[in-house]
């Protein structure tokens, strides 16, 4: 292997350990992305171009390629979204500069619902976390306030330093893609959790980390896979399949319950730290999908109209 490929591989690598931990994909999912990556850096390989650092030309060209090798507008649509998400995941790590698939088009294709789970859910969870108990227990504990009482993504959560949480003001610093920094407020259960968790690290003998959330591991704090790993567990604890958890299900129903609530839309946007309120809007779909099962389900009217 040629040190252009391993290049290609580490940056393909740090995306899959991503699709794991955050977004809890299949197996199947990641074999699928890694086969559309692997497609592609062939492609670029005979213009001599490498993949972390390909153009829009020279991907609308692969995507003009496709369509002439008779693949369906589906297909190439899907290939397009997996390298929406792996160009979209290294400009939000700061691997480059830009996003190179920004403004590329596709066959238009329905949106699939964010997964989530419900407020029972998020309860059994939290009271499984206390009953751990220990340093452990008030660790989980605090990550599972901080994914869903705070909405953080998954990346955000193990690269937060240790001062940022501010008690006085009740908010979490965050730097977010693109390194732009938002607060977000933080309830009094999931302040409460936090300064449990830092009174128990504070009791520890030893080097003081500057990480909220420190590890032995290279990166001086808790990777993603091993919040994912953590969350799992706990669900299981809970009595919850481990299937339907991951911290971005945690950052989902965040948002879902908000609006849930009664919420605004621009608020929950600046707390995802999303650019694009259009990205913040398929939650109210998720809102009102749910309402209508309930409209469904348990509306006199609606009860009668079934018989």
């Amino acid at each position: 292997m040629t040190g252009k490929a391993r290049l290609a591989s580490r940056h393909v690598e740090s995306f899959v350990e991503m699709l794991l931990a955050e977004r809890n994909a299949a197996a199947n999912t990641v074999a699928a992305y890694r086969r559309d990556l692997d497609d592609l850096a062939s492609f670029l390989a005979k213009r001599r171009q490498r993949l972390e650092e390909a153009g829009a030309e020279a991907i609308r060209a692969y995507l003009s390629a496709l369509a002439r090798a008779g693949f369906s507008a589906r297909t190439v649509a899907r290939r397009l979204s997996a390298l929406r998400q792996f160009y979209g995941y290294l400009a939000g790590e700061r691997m480059r500069a830009d996003d190179p698939t920004q403004g590329l088009e596709a066959p238009r294709r329905g949106r699939s619902l964010p997964k989530i789970i419900d407020e029972p859910a998020v309860d059994r969870l939290l009271a499984a976390a206390r009953d751990i108990g220990g340093a452990d227990g008030a660790r989980l504990l605090a990550l599972v306030e901080l994914a869903y009482g705070a909405g953080l993504r998954v990346s955000e959560v193990v690269a937060l330093p240790a001062n940022a949480v501010r008690r006085d003001q009740g908010v979490v610093m965050v730097r977010g893609k693109g390194g732009k920094e938002r607060m977000v407020p933080l309830g009094g259960p999931a302040l409460d959790a936090l300064d449990d968790y830092l009174r128990q690290r504070r009791s520890k003998a030893g080097p003081r980390s500057p990480w909220l959330f420190p590890s032995r591991g290279e990166s001086g704090h808790l990777t993603r896979r091993r919040v994912g790993q953590l969350l799992k567990d706990l669900a299981a604890r809970a009595g919850l399949d481990p299937a339907s958890l991951s911290p971005h299900v945690l950052r989902h129903a965040f948002a879902t319950h908000l609006l849930d609530h009664g919420a605004d839309l621009r608020s929950v946007q600046q707390m995802l730290g999303h650019a694009d309120i259009a990205t913040t809007q398929i939650y109210t779909h998720v809102a009102g999908a749910r309402l209508d099962r309930l409209v469904r389900a348990h509306h006199p009217l609606a009860a009668k109209r079934k018989g």
